[in-house]
């Protein structure tokens, strides 16, 4: 039985000492992990409504039932508390609040601040001077959009230094992808313009204008029978149409705004953000927000709204699905936080809310696809559960593998998989520090999960959760090897299995170990399939982790070799010719012609090589 008792015990001592003013309040536990974040007008007043209120619902029973200790910081306003509140939330996660899972920042158009301006993805903090466009839905559209915009503008995507060297046309010049400032091809005032456009085409829109400017120089050029130029603008006008066609014009004419529409079902919910920028639609994303089954999709979205600007640009218009019970008060904050004035409203007619109703439209298709896949998910772990006979169901697997050559680059790599799918936010990678551990599998297997499992034992609260189940890729003695490792860190109780591959490899011949047991699965068992699959996934984070440090490794140790190449000249070798590998193929005057290296040193590095 829940006893609410404890937690109003902790509110009715801190009531008499707390200041009448908004702020934020924390509940936290015996373990001091925060549980519950929130905020008030009044601080006082607000929680005395937990004291007093006499049948709470089940989740906020349970909360209480848990509170042992009760912090608070006050704020100026309570706009500033709504910002606190969802910075907290944020950053703690705690169990009882709505919360905001598969939070990032979204991908922009950056065109530096330069004589002659680089277009460039950017994600992150817009601390570099240029103009930024965006945010677009995903890495893919923004790729998409900078190729094309550099097919019909031939904005520079190279680096500053390169531009600034002078003596060298890239290869995109030739592609007819770039203008060409790098090898001195256009002037500064000619290369604004053409900035000036694309900035004109991606902050307004002006798409036909620039499409009849187009049109017109390609029947200048047919007249002029330069039939070779005219069919480069041909190509332009094509390339425009395609973005054209990926960036659909708004019927809602929706200069700056992001449309927000949930669908809630079965306890779950999704919800749809569009982009409109420019009076475009730059791309939608889904997010599915950890909450309560009983949560209402008004609060859900209020939640939502007040937790996804945390990071983010505000557009001056937001648009919702549902009416949110604190709308003046989010509007008030955000426009303080952004500088200017933000407005949220609901869609009831019109195009905005055919907007409103294709995005609910997507909300619904996207949360029924997620449903499906965490119900076959669920169908999938509890099988393995069967399979293995472990003592309990499972919800999160962890997965680790290894790769080195012959000792070298040695990496551990940490997937993790639960019931709804991979969990990209907890793949972690091991570079092998122990030196006899570099070519030993079974060392390797030791220390990953020593150094995993020990500093979550440290940190508890603080770094990832335990798994309710631990696979390894390999036979009989890696499993040897992590069973005695996870003994020794006193976890016993976390199951742990090894994947083994037959004798010839092939996939569909796997040996499991277990408890000092083999098991085997028929060819077409679907649980087979299943933990091929995260055990390839494993095996695919393994690969690119040992091959980004082996790249790492070459650059660094083919220069760092010759005696009297110390780090200024080795920075202007790679800057000059890209990569080590480069500096090898280069020949005697390639390498006299790099800044700083006179020939007597220019002679040491050839010589390196080719001796």
């Amino acid at each position: 039985m829940l006893s609410s008792d404890i937690g109003k015990d902790v509110i009715k001592k801190e009531l008499p000492l707390m200041p009448k003013l908004p702020g934020v309040y924390r509940m936290l536990n015996s373990k001091n992990e925060i549980l519950y974040v929130g905020k008030a007008k009044n601080l006082p007043n607000r929680l005395k409504n937990y004291v007093s209120e006499k049948n709470h619902i089940i989740r906020t029973e349970r909360m209480l039932s848990q509170t042992i200790k009760l912090e608070i910081t006050t704020t100026s306003n309570e706009s500033e508390a709504l910002l606190l509140e969802a910075n907290l939330i944020k950053k703690y996660k705690p169990k009882f609040n709505i919360l905001l899972k598969d939070d990032k920042s979204f991908p922009y158009i950056f065109i530096s601040d330069h004589e002659f301006p680089r277009i460039e993805r950017h994600r992150g903090a817009k601390n570099k001077p240029g103009k930024y466009h965006g945010p677009f839905a995903s890495s893919l559209a923004v790729n998409m959009a900078i190729k094309t915009i550099q097919k019909i503008f031939l904005l520079r995507s190279c680096t500053d230094k390169q531009v600034e060297a002078g003596d060298k046309t890239c290869f995109n010049y030739y592609l007819k992808r770039c203008a060409g400032p790098c090898g001195g091809k256009i002037s500064s005032n000619d290369y604004g313009k053409l900035v000036e456009a694309a900035d004109e085409f991606l902050s307004k829109g002006k798409s036909r204008k620039i499409q009849k400017t187009l049109s017109q120089q390609m029947e200048m050029a047919s007249e002029e029978l330069d039939f070779e130029k005219a069919a480069i603008i041909r190509d332009k006008i094509k390339s425009l149409n395609i973005i054209q066609s990926s960036l659909t014009i708004s019927e809602a004419n929706l200069i700056e705004a992001d449309v927000i529409a949930g669908y809630k079902e079965s306890g779950k919910t999704c919800i749809q953000v569009f982009f409109y920028r420019s009076k475009q639609n730059w791309g939608n994303q889904a997010f599915f927000p950890k909450h309560d089954p009983d949560e209402t999709l008004k609060d859900i979205l209020n939640s939502f709204v007040s937790q996804f600007y945390e990071n983010k640009a505000v557009p001056s218009s937001i648009i919702l699905s549902e009416e949110i019970k604190e709308k003046k008060l989010i509007e008030k904050a955000l426009s303080k936080k952004e500088g200017k004035q933000i407005i949220i409203s609901t869609a009831k007619k019109g195009s905005k809310l055919k907007i409103i109703n294709l995005a609910i439209k997507n909300a619904k298709n996207s949360l029924n696809r997620k449903l499906y896949e965490s119900q076959n998910n669920r169908s999938l772990l509890d099988e393995i559960t069967n399979k293995f006979k472990l003592e309990n169901s499972i919800s999160m697997i962890e997965v680790y593998d290894n790769s080195h050559i012959q000792g070298t680059n040695s990496v551990g790599a940490l997937i993790t998989y639960g019931e709804e799918g991979f969990i990209k936010k907890r793949y972690r990678k091991f570079n092998i520090k122990t030196e006899k551990f570099k070519q030993d599998d079974y060392g390797m297997i030791k220390e990953v999960l020593d150094r995993r499992f020990k500093r979550a034992i440290q940190e508890k609260g603080n770094f990832l959760t335990f798994p309710d189940l631990v696979l390894i890729d390999g036979g009989k003695g890696q499993y040897s090897s992590a069973r005695e490792t996870m003994n020794d860190l006193g976890l016993n109780e976390i199951p742990v299995i090894a994947i083994a591959k037959g004798k010839l490899r092939n996939s569909g011949n796997e040996t499991f170990f277990h408890n000092g047991k083999e098991f085997k699965f028929s060819k077409n068992d679907p649980a087979l399939f299943f933990l091929q699959r995260i055990r390839d996934e494993a095996h695919r984070f393994a690969i690119s982790a040992h091959r980004a440090k082996r790249k790492k490794g070459i650059s660094k140790s083919l220069l760092d070799q010759i005696d009297g190449i110390g780090s200024v000249r080795k920075r202007a070798l790679l800057n000059h010719f890209g990569s080590a590998r480069s500096v090898e193929s280069a020949s005697l005057d390639e390498i006299k012609n790099v800044e700083g290296v006179e020939e007597k040193v220019a002679k040491k590095i050839y010589n390196f090589f080719h001796e």
